[in-house]
Parts: C-alpha cells; structure tokens; sequence
C-alpha cells in the first residue's frame, strides 16, 4: 500500500485546514486525533467518518481500528510521521487523525423527545471546559447538551479531544440565543436551573432536581449576566467546605448534572 509522504501536499493541506473555524464552516467537517476519538467514531458514528490517516506502527498499534474501519468502509490513508504531525493540533497525534461529518442536533428534536437531563452552555469559551462538560453530561445519562450565545465550537479540535468521545453518544446542538432555547425547555415540561455563586444554597433544593431538569452554566468568567438570570426557575449555588476561592466551570457542572442524576434515579 502506497504511503501518504509529502506534508505539503493539498490533501494533507485540506486536512489541516480543519484546525481554523473558518474551513470547518465552509465544509462541514472536523478533525479527530488520537485513536480514542477514532475508536468512538467507528463504533457510533462510522457514518460520518470521511477519511482515516494513520503511520503504519499506528495501525500495527490499533488493529481493532484497522478493522473496524475496514468493516465500516472507511478507507485508511498510511502516511508518515511528518504527515500526521503536519495534519493534526496536537504535538502528538499518536499517530492516527480522520476526517469526519458535522453532525449537530436539532434543539426542537431534543425538547420535542421529552429530555430529563440538558446542559445548556451560555457564553462558555474555553475548549477545555466545553469538552469536560459534554463528556460529563454523557458519563450522567443526560439527554443532551445545547450551546448558545458565543459558547466555543463544539467541533473545535481541543473540545472534541476533551470529550474522548462523547461527542459521539450524545447529542449536542448549536442554537441561537438563549431565550428560546429556555423557552423551548419550560414547554417541553422542564424546570431551568442556572448554576450561579449568587443562587441559593443548593443542599437546600437538592430534592428539587429529581424533575426534568436543564442546568444553565455560563462563561468561566462572567457567569451569568441578570438577564439570563432572569429567565431562568431557580438558581443555585454550590457550597465551599474548604478554602478554594470557587471551582471551575466543568468540575461544577460535573457535580451539578450528577447530583441530578442520582435525585433522578433515587
């Protein structure tokens, strides 16, 4: 099998185009790297995979991906090291990136299927916490997780790497502004929770949350301005034993998407 050599070659250039917004726009497409995101792809969404690039000690590695790839249909690209690095985000792509699909939610599918569990990101603009979030609202059983305002592309390279492939169990939809996404969740039957340093000691409301619920979190250094405040049923905080000045973002969605989960299932 021929191998993919030449870094600077408009395939490869194409390919690493997908680290900018601009490209993933115009085309419809994202990167994934490393063969965990691969993995996930193939056994959920072998659909949306387009392409599959790999150096051949990766796929001596992952054979398990080589063959669910090829049961897939997906054709796998060998190239070189130089390739790969010249491909992907990271530093260290451990040797395997693919090309995939868009495929975003519809918000009026959510709320029409009868959610008991949304995250709804407001304004939250850091990768990292984005990804953190989707894959804790999947590791929670929640139903799905609903970006509005100028919250971070879900298919921004650093956020589909910190799901480690959730963004392939549950769905995630972009929406516009955030008065009619919580609109659509009152009517859907949910109560809207903000998690918000300002709200209302959370112990206190625990037992609230064995409802359909959607939790409002907001930007990591903001929070959330009175008018999203003002939309919302309840907000709640929750409580500091020790000395941390507060936690972040994706720690306390973390707890606040379980802590519903475990009301939910008492």
């Amino acid at each position: 099998m021929d191998v993919l050599e030449n870094p600077r070659s408009p395939r490869v250039r194409a390919v690493a185009k997908l680290t900018k917004r601009s490209a993933r726009q115009e085309t419809g497409l994202f990167l994934l790297e490393g063969p965990q995101s691969a993995r996930e792809a193939l056994a959920y969404a072998p659909d949306t995979l387009v392409e599959l690039f790999a150096t051949p000690s990766a796929m001596e590695r992952h054979q398990d991906i080589r063959d669910a790839a090829s049961a897939a249909g997906v054709e796998v690209v060998l190239t070189t090291e130089a390739v790969l690095d010249a491909m992907a985000d990271t530093v260290t792509p451990q040797g395997i990136v693919a090309v995939a699909r868009q495929t975003p939610a519809s918000v009026r599918d959510i709320f029409a299927a009868g959610p008991r569990l949304v995250a709804i990101c407001e304004e939250v603009r850091d990768p990292g916490n984005l990804g953190t979030i989707i894959r804790a609202a999947d590791a929670a059983g929640a139903d799905a997780v609903v970006l509005t305002g100028r919250t971070v592309d879900p298919y921004n390279p650093k956020v589909v790497r910190a799901t480690t492939g959730s963004l392939f169990h549950v769905p995630v939809a972009v929406a516009g502004e955030l008065t009619g996404t919580v609109e659509r969740a009152h009517q859907a039957g949910m109560q809207v929770v903000a998690a918000d340093v300002g709200g209302e000691d959370f112990l206190a409301q625990r037992s609230t949350l064995a409802g359909p619920t959607a939790w409002l979190f907001g930007n990591e250094a903001r929070g959330l301005e009175p008018e999203a405040l003002a939309l919302v049923d309840v907000s709640l905080r929750l409580p500091i034993y020790g000395r941390a000045e507060s936690l972040n973002l994706a720690t306390a969605a973390s707890v606040c998407l379980y802590e519903t989960a475990f009301a939910q299932r008492a």
